[in-house]
């Protein structure tokens, strides 16, 4: 295999952190505390997962695309902005929502190369974008922000080899690196370890349409994670006309075809609803989280089934979601920890929890969370540090925490530039005085507007602010 260095377009592989409006600003942001029970409303902006699977699949569509309700953040921009780069058009649609605009994306006739992507710290970008590279014409340098060089990618990289495309990345299985597009891919019968993450899995499927043969692709590592992220990008597909569909839980298999343009609405992101639902065994009350639908791909889901576990009464009604607790920790309110096992799906779930559970009268033990090493951050170890940190008694285990509460305390709270840290940590500040997060402002990953819902979470819905208010509007970037 050629080994190159290329040359090409310039971009700042540490992301523009200062003038990039979908970041917020700097500076330590002091977690405000519950003074009462919640009566509010919280409208969350669409999910992450569905919005860059579908930008990927537009731009390998053929026909024109128009998403509604997408997710406006730094990851979905640098998603948007790597097809561009590759020859798609993505145009802003007015009025669009409450949180931004609607795209159009428009395929290229021919996917270009000579370009630089930048991954930023997004997963999605540095995991699906390169198998889409590998079918333009030209070289394509891939990097990201400094802790992007961290996160794995040798199952990306190895399978991409595996299918005869020339990729350079001096043996570092990781960012930065560099593959040449011969505009199309054999594809056929492939092998990889997704131990890792399932994303590998997910990038090479969404390519898949569009190699000669399809892909058959199996999983031959040890656990693979987050399977429910895996059926999202099949049914992606599904509903675009594409043959896809699961063999058995390791092998997957992708038709060659052509990949229907469609007009979509993207979910809300329930992940990202997570903080606001957790946070009312806090505070006690009622949130309500509405445009829950009612049968989902999402991981997040599964909060239906673990706020029992902590006392919650959860009720899906007409769309909405109710999440009631009648006496919250700040009232006197008690509930007893709980086992969790996130081998197979819900990992991103476990850093807010997770601090729940440091209000919890038993211990809480979460397992299956060995994969979350490679997020962000170390999750398992950045969790384990801060909750020390504040006073509460935490065990870490190489695939587990086991969290025994304590007496909480005020402290900084360093978020690892890792916004399910910083929302972990507003979670604890609801109950605990003098919690100050370092870095507030990498929730713009996947939610800009996180400090605007936290506070109108606090206000209750009589106090929601007026349509025109800072924080009743939206970012966005120019793409």
């Amino acid at each position: 295999m050629e080994i190159f260095n290329y040359s090409g377009p310039s971009f700042d592989i540490y992301g523009d952190q200062q003038t990039d409006p979908l970041v917020l600003d700097d500076g330590p942001w002091p977690a405000p505390r519950a003074e009462g029970a919640f009566d509010s409303t919280v409208e969350i902006p669409g999910s992450k997962s569905i919005t860059n699977r579908e930008i990927v699949l537009s731009a390998l569509a053929e026909s024109e695309s128009t998403l509604r309700h997408p997710l406006h953040a730094r990851d979905t921009s640098l998603m948007a902005e790597a097809v561009k780069q590759l020859g798609a058009r993505v145009d802003e649609v007015e009025p669009g929502g409450r949180f931004g605009p609607d795209w159009t994306i428009t395929p290229a006739e021919e996917l270009e190369g000579g370009v630089s992507v930048d991954c930023g710290l997004a997963g999605n970008v540095m995991r699906f974008v390169p198998p889409m590279a590998a079918l333009a014409l030209g070289p394509v340098a891939f990097d990201g922000d400094p802790a992007a060089r961290n996160r794995p990618m040798s199952g990306t990289l190895e399978a991409l080899r595996a299918l005869g495309v020339d990729v350079s990345d001096e043996g570092r299985g990781r960012l930065p690196f560099s593959l040449y597009g011969t505009g199309e891919v054999e594809g056929g019968e492939l092998e990889i370890d997704a131990s890792a993450s399932s994303q590998f899995v997910s990038g090479l499927l969404l390519s898949a349409p569009r190699f000669a043969k399809g892909l058959t692709l199996a999983h031959t590592g040890d656990a693979l994670p987050s399977l429910p992220h895996i059926e999202m990008t099949l049914e992606a597909l599904r509903n675009r006309g594409v043959d896809a569909r699961s063999i058995d839980e390791r092998t997957w298999r992708v038709e060659p075809g052509p990949i229907r343009g469609v007009e979509l609405d993207v979910e809300p992101d329930l992940s990202n609803a997570a903080p606001f639902l957790l946070a009312t065994v806090v505070a006690g009350g009622e949130v309500r989280i509405p445009n829950w639908p009612s049968e989902t791909t999402q991981v997040g889901d599964l909060l239906r089934e673990i706020l029992p576990r902590f006392g919650a009464e959860i009720e899906l009604a007409d769309g909405v979601l109710t999440c009631r607790v009648g006496r919250g920790v700040i009232d006197g309110g008690r509930f007893d920890g709980a086992e969790l096992d996130f081998a197979d799906a819900g990992g991103e779930l476990v850093p807010n929890i997770a601090a729940l559970c440091a209000f919890a009268d038993t211990p809480s033990t979460l397992t299956g969370i060995s994969h979350l090493r490679g997020h962000e951050t170390d999750r398992v170890s950045a969790l384990a540090a801060e909750l020390t940190r504040i006073g509460c008694d935490v065990e870490e285990r190489e695939d587990a925490l086991v969290i025994r509460g304590g007496d909480l305390h005020g402290a900084e709270w360093a978020c690892y530039a890792d916004h399910r840290m910083a929302t972990s940590g507003a979670i604890v500040g609801l109950a605990v005085d003098g919690i100050v997060l370092d870095d507030v402002k990498c929730t713009s990953k996947t939610l800009p507007q996180f400090v605007e819902l936290w506070d109108a979470l606090l206000a209750g819905d009589e106090d929601e602010p007026e349509e025109d208010s800072p924080a009743a509007g939206f970012l966005t970037t120019e793409l």
